[in-house]
């Protein structure tokens, strides 16, 4: 914001310095002044100086100038510069510590070198050569003189800058700017090392590379970016606090309960030795090294590990489980001290290949600790995830509306500049004319005036020729590319311009997109040679028509308004490159292009596009900034670590060749740093780690995981916020959509037309006996309807809005009560028109299809044929006889029939009797709750069905029949609801669909179990589970809310899937048949290309049955491989491989060759940034909008929650900002007392706070490795802590007596005492190897969690917990609907691969043989994690890989064979509905932080203030008056909790509030409240609407409140008061100088004068008096 008082540009001078110094001088002499001045955004260095400071002139530029910013021109020393751009720099002007004078011309000089445009340039180059020096490993000849040379560059820049800043004279000095510091420090290092006889070389290099940060300084743009960055750090000070001390918990956590059980391995133990005692055991501190005797599964580099507990891995036959060697992962998978166990916690929160972790922990501990990584992987991962984006969106979100609000200020000054300019050159140009017509004569001013128009018409052209291009090019353009030659050629270009513009020809261009589309998706390998020549040919045609295309247009609009298009110079460059792929058959497929020439015909995907490409420009510099870090990282890797890499290749190669994921150059080093940030870094680690250090890879990495995903997160977040405004473009569309839309409205209008046609002639045909029938019928119609009905349908229109009305009200009826009949209506109403629960959408529905086809049907019998041009007119003479005719029809039937109307009577009676009990039944809450519970029952027996099902008998008959238990009830409620609600509503709400659906699945599968021929019904039984949505609304609301915010998403999804479709079919081009490889089969290792080089090499080897050539599973050999292997790389699962065939692959039919070619990354890395992450925040940002869209017409603040969760959500609330501690009355007993007051001190609770920090830091220090000794003190000391705790416990019980198990945090401390004492003293009972010895450590740990209690821990870390528990309402519900889904494809995975070949991801511990380890596997693919080698099982559906006969013992299936089709149909359905479900989990969360953290800031109060406020006040009025006393006020505002609280002395701000006071003076509560909150709240439009609520919300609290008129003010009473000590004051004076004046009968001049003083002094005293009042008024 741009300063009140604007300075003008004036010279900086002596003067100008002086009266700087003066302004400071001023300022230490005078207090509060200027205190509240800040510098001003617009005005900071590096930026332009707006133009409303004044033009520049040339005197001005490179020479010093007072600054223009009040904050420096009133407060500090200093002057700025600009250079001709009009940028500010600003210098300081003390002479201090070797700073030459601001007026001295050495440095004059060196600032006007310094601000240079030219030295900016050349500083620039300088680095970006550096840059491109240091990526070398082996530099050229010259290398070393050039770096010589930069060192001098960068040398001479210090020297210039320190000369023109001065070394340290502020914070514009040399030394005031921190990138000045690191500039200094690598230049001064350098020069050292050079010069220097030390032989410091690497480490010259490894410091080199900071160098590349100094791009950021050198760009405005970085610079404030890096700026805003450190500033979102700070506000996720407390996040990362908070992440760190959850971290080291669960590290503690971890190494209780799995330290040193990563080296349990399977031991050879021969038979002969079994009578041997094996001192070896698991229990045994002291192992064995690591031997080649341990038990290897096929294809692994680690042992396999096992446990001695029942659900761990067991050992085969033969072995035995012994603790011994070293960790698995080149032993840095452990939890044996806490350093390894933060990296695995912090492995597993980053969630990098955790399923590795996760299966050697189950293999080895037992199946039961799922539960720890399931609360560490998804619920401390997603909640700190959470806490992280919302800090960082609300940073965003702020940074983004102050940018918003400059942008808003420019133009307006701007528009004002140029009104002055404009007016100023106005001004002079009628002066200069009015001179010049009076110096020259008459008959000259004519033709100056002609003049004077000519030359603003030319100025005028030149100004708009200035603007896009030089006006030469117009002309040329003119010339050359506007076709008006001739009369022919004009009426050839009106006829082709008919043609082209033709809706019709723009339909026929978008079904060739369409057709081109499908024709380059349909290429595969292997591809016949028809196949192949009509896809050719057809490409060919596309090619040619879009060429034509393109012909056609330039004809019909010129080539210069052609290209005057976007679309079209988009056209022409996709011809262009088609006719490129013709003609030149070496290049690769270019028309990929073609895909997206449907952006012309789709506006949604213009719209998307074009969001995308402002947002990419708006977020420039945070893109320049995450390419600069990575280019950083790649360098400094490489510098730190490529020669270790090198040195000790054989560490962690055993042919010592350099593996895939290296830093010796700077390619590799740039590829595993992509790789980092792309989330997979620990394997890269274990390797850096074994050939660098454990510490220095450590930093490295951690370096580059937190900084890089910061920018990666921000960045993030600011594609998202561009997306946010995106709106579906339904109305804006361009010609060429309005043309295709045009051509299909015709289309359609010309099948109408002759579809009527054909009809009218049908209908002719047959007129003479359809007038008959329709006479009848119509007859009929009138005859079942009174005549009032008929009159009514007559009024239809004008009674519409009653009858919809009626219906809303009946409808809120219905959803409200039970559909209970009223006995007034009973015979005409029907008894139930639907369900209590069916929704309003379903209702709404309902009611609008009935209304239109009772409406319909009523209009059907007074109108003509459709046929005909001429509707009837019925007359109303007519229509009264026609009623007429009806009414004597109507009296004939009752007199004849009134005998069956009686017998019909009874009838209905009988069957409303019968509805109406169905009724009752279906809407008692028993009968739900049965139905309820049958429904869970019903689910959870599916769990039972597993493997081992045929050999449970008793298990498997039990089953069987409460199937046909389960299926009766359900048909029985289904018949019920029938009766009850009638076959139209039930069929019209979908859950009753989903009901009848399900029970028509517990019909098939008896159906399939009682016949082998149907046998395969049985497998749908899965879907049973799915009446559990219909069962709880807990379950619905989510569903409901999950459509709501998804499906309106369509269009974008389609817009995704076309960007995915255009990879894919790049990918096929790229690597169609070239996956293939010649392999060992035993073994799977491929062949080099030494021995065997392509496909007829391998078959000449294929005599021995081990050789195949094989396919890799995941490949591009078609459109559907190439999206499941892009769906691997964008779940980043298996991607790896993937990305090693295709830079190994060679051609088709040729054998793979190691890094054959390295630049095919760049195909994976462009998927990974336009693919994944862009088409990801697009969705995102959709789905939030439509979040928010839902959220705003609900008016809730979550869509995801009950009704009842609502008062659950203000409950918790209310909860979390209250100590829920209950006030605990002081014992009598003296010594009670004294316990009491000891107890509840602070102190007392500071030392306990203190006592659990420190036994958690001891447990710290503990490691596997350590000595007896060592574990004897632990011991002791865990003894002592428990001690201490129990006196703490019994000091408690004793002053707070039954008191003290009323509070919840006193509950769980002596539970903590209990269990701790138990484990003490049960290992000596019962042994110590069947007690863990870290259970009494975990016991005492648990009371760690007081740290988050309100008042006993920070409060940051209670402020960070607050979001989690007021969003655990909608977090459980949706937490419920992925325990369902999981449930679901746990069962259906049981029954399609519970036999799969175990290999890859499918092991002993994950697998589909029961139910729990399905739930194993889907945990697993729930955080995307090892879901590629489960896949990869599924797909051994050949000989080769699978034995289809074998058999598996205890049941009578064949075969360890998957099933390709249903595994990818399984899999990708999961991941895409867990997908979504999360992306909304992660929607509530962030939202929740966001809603508090701005309740924070806005000035707001809740219920818990006022609540504290009337707890605040009975202290004041414990007799419940309602009034206190005026003397009390003071101290009541003191007493008060923020942000009513008013701090002492406040008698000054209390009385400036004016509160009422009644007699006595005293105020009233509802006063006192209204004017703090008035206070509080501000001057805001919705302040009344507060206090009046306020005031309502009293009134009903206190409906006997005490009515009274106040008499004065708190004001009024204080100004009476200073009034009256005025006028005492006056009148004590008055009196006084009466008296001396009676007494002093002779006065001298001496006395006169002593008068005279005295009284002045007392004028003094009472002017000083009134100023101190009028002060404190």
């Amino acid at each position: 914001m741009a300063s009140p008082e604007l300075k003008g540009l004036v010279p900086f001078s002596k003067k100008s310095l002086e009266l700087i110094k003066q302004h400071i001088a001023k300022k230490h002499d005078e207090e509060n002044e200027d205190d509240d001045l800040k510098p001003n955004p617009d005005l900071e260095v590096g930026k332009k100086l707006p133009l409303i400071y004044g033009s520049l002139s040339g005197g001005m530029v490179s020479e010093p100038l007072e600054d223009v910013d009040p904050y420096y021109y009133r407060n500090k020393k200093t002057f700025m510069v600009l250079n001709k751009n009009r940028t500010i720099f600003r210098f300081n002007a003390a002479s201090i510590f070797c700073t030459l004078s601001p007026f001295s011309t050495i440095r004059g000089t060196t600032i006007k070198v310094l601000i240079h445009p030219l030295f900016q340039l050349l500083i620039l180059i300088s680095v970006l050569t550096d840059c491109i020096l240091m990526t070398m490993n082996n530099l050229p000849e010259w290398g070393p003189a050039l770096e010589h040379t930069l060192l001098g560059i960068y040398t001479f820049e210090i020297l210039v800058k320190v000369i023109a800043r001065g070394i340290w004279a502020g914070p514009f000095s040399f030394f005031g700017d921190p990138w000045h510091w690191l500039d200094f420090s690598v230049t001064l290092f350098e020069i050292i090392t050079r010069f220097s006889p030390l032989n410091l070389t690497h480490m010259l290099k490894v410091i080199r590379t900071l160098r590349i940060l100094k791009i950021i300084p050198l760009n405005q743009g970085l610079k404030s970016l890096v700026g805003i960055l450190i500033h979102c750090l700070k506000q996720l000070t407390g996040a990362i606090i908070l992440t760190v001390f959850f971290l080291s918990i669960f590290s503690l956590i971890g190494m209780g309960l799995f330290m040193g059980n990563l080296k349990h391995k399977c031991l050879w133990w021969p038979q002969g030795n079994e009578n041997e005692t094996l001192y070896n055991r698991t229990g045994n501190p002291y192992y064995i090294r690591e031997t080649e005797n341990f038990y290897f599964l096929e294809g692994e580099i680690d042992a396999l590990l096992c446990g001695n507990r029942t659900d761990a891995s067991q050992c085969p036959e033969g072995y035995v489980c012994v603790k011994a060697g070293k960790n698995p992962d080149h032993g840095s998978s452990n939890f044996d001290n806490l350093g390894w166990a933060f990296l695995a916690l912090f492995r597993l929160m980053t969630q990098d290949y955790p399923e590795a972790l996760y299966h050697q922990i189950l293999y080895s501990s037992g199946k039961i600790y799922m539960i720890f990584f399931v609360v560490v992987t998804v619920w401390f991962a997603f909640y700190m995830a959470s806490l992280f984006l919302g800090i960082l969106s609300m940073a965003y979100e702020k940074e983004k509306q102050t940018a918003s609000e400059k942008t808003e200020i420019e133009p307006k000054l701007q528009q004002t500049i140029k009104a002055l300019q404009e007016g100023n050159e106005a001004a002079e140009t009628k002066t200069t004319q009015i001179e010049m017509k009076k110096r020259l004569p008459t008959c000259l001013s004519t033709s100056v005036e002609m003049l004077e128009e000519s030359t603003f018409r030319h100025k005028e052209e030149f100004n708009k020729s200035r603007k896009k291009c030089p006006l030469c090019w117009y002309r040329i353009a003119k010339a050359f590319l506007i076709w008006d030659c001739s009369l022919c050629w004009l009426k050839l270009k009106d006829f082709v311009h008919r043609i082209i513009m033709n809706p019709f020809t723009d339909l026929f261009i978008f079904i060739c997109i369409i057709l081109n589309t499908h024709i380059l998706a349909l290429e595969h390998y292997p591809m016949s040679e028809d196949t192949s020549y009509f896809l050719s040919i057809g490409n060919i045609a596309c090619i040619g028509i879009f060429t034509a295309e393109m012909i056609l247009k330039i004809i019909a609009m010129h080539p210069y308004q052609y290209f005057q298009v976007g679309w079209n110079i988009f056209d022409s460059i996709i011809v262009f490159l088609g006719l490129t792929e013709l003609f030149l058959a070496s290049i690769e497929r270019l028309s990929i292009l073609q895909i997206f020439k449907l952006g012309k015909y789709w506006p949604t995907f213009r719209r998307l596009i074009l969001t995308l490409g402002n947002s990419l420009m708006a977020l420039k510099d945070l893109i320049l900034l995450l390419f600069t870090f990575v280019f950083f990282s790649a360098v400094f890797g490489m510098k730190l670590f490529g020669q270790s890499y090198k040195d000790c290749v054989c560490r962690i190669d055993k042919d010592c060749h350099l593996p895939r994921w290296h830093m010796h150059d700077f390619f590799h080093s740039y590829l595993l740093v992509f790789r980092i940030l792309c989330g997979e870094w620990i394997e890269t680690l274990w390797d850096c780690m074994e050939v660098g250090g454990q510490s220095s890879c450590i930093c490295f990495y951690m370096m580059v995981i937190l900084i890089g995903n910061l920018l990666i997160l921000y960045l993030f977040l600011g594609c998202v916020s561009s997306f946010l405004s995106y709106k579906d473009a339904t109305t804006e569309e361009n010609n060429e959509a309005k043309n295709i839309q045009l051509a299909i409205a015709s289309i359609k209008k010309g099948i109408n037309y002759v579809l009527v046609k054909i009809l009218c002639k049908k209908q002719n045909i047959q007129e003479k006996t359809t007038d008959h029938v329709n006479d009848t019928y119509v007859k009929e119609n009138i005859s079942d309807h009174t005549l009032s009905e008929l009159s009514n349908t007559q009024d239809l229109p004008q009674d519409k809005e009653k009858i919809s009305d009626t219906e809303k009200n009946t409808m809120t009826e219905n959803e409200s009560q039970s559909l209970m009949p009223s006995p007034s209506v009973s015979e005409t109403v029907p008894i139930a028109s639907g369900e209590s629960d069916i929704e309003n959408l379903d209702n709404k529905e309902i009611q609008s299809k009935s209304e239109s086809g009772e409406s319909k049907g009523k209009i059907k019998q007074s109108s003509s044929s459709e046929c005909s041009t001429v509707d009837i007119a019925i007359s109303e003479e007519e229509m009264v006889n026609e009623h007429e005719k009806s009414k004597h029809l109507i009296n004939d039937r009752r007199r004849s029939s009134l005998g069956q109307i009686s017998k019909e009577y009874k009838k209905g009676k009988i069957w409303q009797n019968i509805r109406k009990t169905c009724c009752k039944i279906v809407e008692n809450s028993w009968f739900k709750c049965f139905i309820g519970l049958v429904t869970l029952l019903s689910t959870g027996a599916l769990a039972f069905e597993d493997i081992y099902i045929d050999q449970r008998k008793t298990i498997k008959i039990l089953l069987e029949y409460a199937d046909m238990i389960f299926t009766y009830i359900f048909i029985l409620e289904m018949l019920l609801k029938w009766m009850a609600y009638g076959f139209k509503a039930y069929f019209s709400n979908a859950w009753y669909r989903l009901d009848f659906m399900v029970v028509i699945v517990f019909c098939l599968s008896l159906i399939g179990k009682t016949q082998e021929d149907l046998k395969p019904l049985a497998s749908i039984k899965f879907l049973r589970a799915l009446r559990v949505l219909s069962q709880f609304e807990r379950m619905k609301v989510v569903v409901r809310a999950l459509i709501k915010t998804t499906l309106p998403t369509w269009n974008v999804f389609l817009v995704c899937f076309m960007i995915w479709l255009s990879f894919s079919i790049m990918g096929v081009e790229l690597f169609a048949g070239k996956f293939y490889a010649c392999l060992d089969q035993p073994n799977g290792e491929r062949f080099s290309v030494s021995e065997v080089w392509n496909i007829t090499q391998c078959e000449r080897l294929m005599y021995n049955e081990s050789l195949s050539w094989k396919n890799a599973k995941m490949n591009f050999d078609n459109v559907g491989n190439g999206f499941l292997s892009l769906l691997q790389v964008a779940t980043f699962n298996g991607w790896i491989d993937i990305m090693y065939s295709a830079v190994d692959s060679v051609g088709v039919e040729m054998q793979p060759n190691f890094e054959n070619n390295l630049y095919m990354h760049f195909y994976f890395i462009a998927f990974v940034i336009f693919g994944l992450f862009l088409p990801l925040s697009m969705l995102i940002a959709v789905i939030i909008t439509n979040f928010n869209k839902h959220k705003i017409k609900q008016g809730v603040s979550n869509i995801f929650i009950t009704a009842k969760q609502k008062k659950q959500y203000h409950g918790l609330k209310r909860l979390m900002y209250e100590d829920s501690q209950k006030q605990i009355p002081r014992p009598i007993n003296m010594f009670q007392g004294f316990i009491f007051d000891l107890v509840t001190n602070r102190v007392f609770n500071a030392i306990i706070m203190v006592l659990i920090c420190l036994q958690a830091m001891i447990m710290m220090i503990e490691s596997d490795d350590q000595s007896l000794q060592m574990d004897l003190a632990l011991y002791w000391i865990n003894a002592t802590f428990v001690m201490l705790y129990t006196v703490e416990c019994i000091l408690k019980l004793i002053s707070f007596h039954c008191y003290y198990f009323t509070i919840v945090w006193n509950i769980l401390d002596f539970m903590v005492v209990i269990f701790s004492i138990t484990g003490l003293f049960l290992p000596m009972t019962v042994g110590h190897y069947l007690v863990p010895p870290s259970l009494v450590q975990l016991i005492l740990l648990s009371r760690i969690i007081h740290i988050l209690r309100l008042g006993k821990g920070p409060k940051v870390f209670h402020d960070l917990m607050v979001p989690l528990m007021l969003s655990l309402p909608a977090l459980l519900n949706i937490s419920l609907l992925i325990f369902l889904v999981m449930f679901i494809y746990a069962i259906f995975g049981m029954y399609n691969f519970a036999y799969v070949k175990k290999e890859a991801g499918i092991n002993d511990v994950s697998n589909f043989e029961t139910f729990g380890s399905s739930m194993i596997c889907l945990f697993q693919v729930t955080i995307f994690a090892g879901w590629d080698g489960m896949l990869n099982a599924i797909f051994n559906s050949k000989w080769s890989d699978c034995d289809p006969d074998k058999i598996n013992p205890g049941t009578q299936v064949r075969g360890d064979c998957g099933n390709p089709s249903v595994g990818i149909f399984y899999f990708v359905s999961y991941i895409f509905i867990i997908w979504l479900i999360i992306v909304n989990m992660y929607i509530v969360m962030v939202k929740e932080v966001l809603n508090i953290v701005s309740k924070k800031k806005t000035r707001t109060l809740s219920e818990d203030d006022f609540r504290k406020f009337f707890q605040v006040w009975k202290r004041f009025d414990p007799d419940r008056t309602q009034y206190i006393d005026s003397s009390q006020l003071s101290d009541f505002a003191a007493a008060l909790d923020p942000p009513l609280f008013l701090a002492k002395p406040n008698k000054g701000q209390l009385v400036a509030m004016d509160l009422p006071m009644a007699v006595g003076d005293r105020i009233h509560c509802l006063d006192i409240l209204l004017a703090f909150t008035k206070r509080v709240v501000g001057k805001d439009a919705g302040m009344e609407k507060i206090l009046s609520e306020i005031e309502s919300a009293f009134a009903l609290a206190n409906p006997f409140k005490i009515t009274y008129e106040p008499i004065t003010t708190t004001l009024k009473r204080k100004q009476e008061a200073i009034s009256a000590t005025i006028i005492q004051r006056a009148y004590k004076n008055y009196r006084s100088r009466q008296n001396d004046k009676n007494t002093s009968d002779i006065s001298t001049l001496d006395g006169d004068q002593d008068a005279q003083g005295t009284k002045e002094g007392v004028c003094l005293d009472k002017t000083k008096e009134k100023s101190s009042i009028q002060n404190q008024i």
